[in-house]
């Protein structure tokens, strides 16, 4: 548990509460061999980012609004028919022990992702009880690396920005965490430090999590 009342724990979803983002890019790779186009570098440069920002990017700047939605509502139901058998054997290490022992603290999910995508997660695993609120890219004015998800979080949760603790993969979602004041912990499978964040875990059940949160008080 966190070291005393007062503070919040806020979750990035795509690599901090699941690991999807592998099976992300390969529905990304199958979904652009129909319109040859590349998907070199898919994995960094969908990383962090709303879909409609991806599709702009991969697809050109022309594209409609309701291309964009098209384009962006097949990739994630291939995404999601792909991942939903796969769901709790993704789920990220420790995950569902800390929701657990955090329940008494205000708890909430901010992400760049589709809320279909939100809800399969939080529905699909049975997670959504523990979280006071839920927000995603397309309910404010500016995705991340902007602050605004986070700053909505944390008014929903009515706790002080300063106050809460941000877990992060992404270099725009740690971004938005430090831009909004909060402490961001990184998320790193790979076991390298991320820049810009107070302590970087590989996951949910690192044995360094669980000291660092306790010795984190109100400001």
């Amino acid at each position: 548990m966190i070291a005393a009342t007062g503070l919040a724990l806020i979750f990035d979803m795509d690599g901090v509460m699941i690991d999807s983002n592998p099976l992300h890019g390969i529905v990304w790779r199958d979904y652009l061999k129909s319109f040859a186009i590349s998907a070199d570098e898919i994995d960094t440069r969908m990383q962090g980012k709303r879909n409609d920002e991806i599709i702009r990017e991969l697809f050109g700047p022309s594209l409609s609004e309701d291309e964009v939605f098209v384009h962006g509502a097949r990739k994630e139901a291939l995404y999601r028919a792909r991942m939903a058998p796969q769901l709790e054997a993704n789920l990220m290490p420790g995950l569902r022990p800390l929701l657990e022992r955090n329940q008494s603290t205000p708890l909430g999910v901010g992400s760049n992702a589709e809320s279909a995508n939100i809800d399969l997660v939080l529905d699909g695993a049975g997670l959504r009880s523990y979280f006071r609120a839920v927000v995603d890219g397309h309910q404010v004015a500016n995705p991340k690396p902007a602050p605004d998800i986070y700053l909505r979080v944390a008014a929903e949760l009515a706790t002080a920005p300063a106050n809460c603790i941000v877990f992060e993969d992404s270099a725009s979602g740690i971004a938005a965490g430090r831009a909004m004041g909060a402490r961001v912990v990184g998320v790193c499978r790979f076991g390298r430090q991320l820049p810009e964040t107070a302590l970087t875990i590989r996951d949910f059940a690192d044995p360094v999590l669980a000291g660092w949160l306790a010795d984190q008080v109100p400001l």
